[in-house]
């Protein structure tokens, strides 16, 4: 009798540590939840690796290449030189190459033109950083991460000009203005404006400044902090006749990658880091004017 109480242990005892051992994960095949949530834990511990420096596909290896147009304008960036770290998407650029694990010494700048960069050819950057804002057009041909900057559009003209004082957008119907070919200032002329002149488009920003000089156009629609720069320190006699009013969604800033880029998605976890943490705020109030002295036009 006792033989067979001690067999019948033996086989209850073995059958225990079977289960016990599913139930713990270690025989790859337990169903319970603590082997579902280890699994989880290892998987979320995977996708945040990806985010590194020697698992991310940069364009050169171990190094970050940043673009934007040259010139560089303030104060977006400080006398030409993005790599200098100065002005606002300079400043941007470097704390998303820290937040990604690049030191500034392994930040490599380049030239992009803004019309190549919204096109849909291949890119020999990782990302660019050049004021383009984030549009559903755009979206189709390039990668967005996040905004890093909300934008609202002003019009700058001269002070002996009529229309620098201006009350409203209909005081502008007969205004002949001019933007930058092919970025959302152009379009908020067309759009929100609607002058009964058709908007002259420039190129460059520089030649659509240059006109606002020689008086070939009544105002130039540009972004906010643009229109502050122009008048403080690029055409003597400027005043920002007014800002267009923000509505619904604002107008944003992003920084672009080539379509369905794998590193969109670490870029944009960066960006939404940097606006988490307050740093995009302090940035902006480091480089970037106020927006006092500028009324919003209704």
């Amino acid at each position: 009798m006792s033989r067979r109480l001690a067999l019948l242990a033996l086989a209850t005892a073995g059958v225990l540590a079977a289960g016990c051992a599913a139930s713990s994960g270690g025989g790859g095949g337990g169903n319970s939840s603590p082997a579902k949530g280890g699994s989880s834990g290892v998987a979320s511990s995977a996708a945040a690796d990806t985010c590194s420096p020697n698992r991310l596909k940069t364009h050169t290896s171990g190094v970050l290449t940043v673009a934007t147009d040259t010139p560089a304008y303030e104060p977006w960036f400080v006398n030409n030189k993005p790599s200098n770290g100065k002005g606002f998407e300079s400043a941007v650029a470097f704390a998303v190459a820290k937040r990604l694990g690049f030191p500034a010494d392994k930040v490599k700048w380049t030239h992009a033109s803004f019309n190549a960069v919204v096109s849909p050819a291949p890119k020999n950057f990782d990302f660019d950083v050049n004021e383009v804002s984030i549009t559903p057009k755009r979206a189709k041909v390039v990668d967005f991460s996040s905004g890093y900057y909300d934008v609202a559009q002003a019009v700058v003209t001269l002070k002996s000009n009529k229309y620098a004082k201006v009350g409203s957008i209909a005081d502008l119907k007969g205004a002949k203005l001019g933007a930058q070919k092919g970025t959302t200032s152009f379009d908020a002329i067309n759009n929100d404006i609607k002058p009964s002149r058709t908007p002259a488009e420039y190129p460059t920003n520089d030649l659509a400044v240059a006109a606002l000089k020689n008086g070939q156009i009544d105002g130039l629609v540009v972004d906010l902090p643009t229109g502050l720069y122009i008048t403080s320190a690029q055409v003597q006699g400027a005043v920002i006749a007014g800002q267009l009013p923000v509505t619904g969604t604002p107008e944003q800033f992003g920084l672009v990658l080539d379509l369905h880029s794998s590193l969109t998605r670490c870029v944009t976890k960066a960006v939404d880091a940097l606006r988490a943490d307050g740093t995009l705020d302090a940035l902006k109030k480091q480089w970037l004017t106020t927006s006092a002295g500028a009324p919003e036009l209704k």
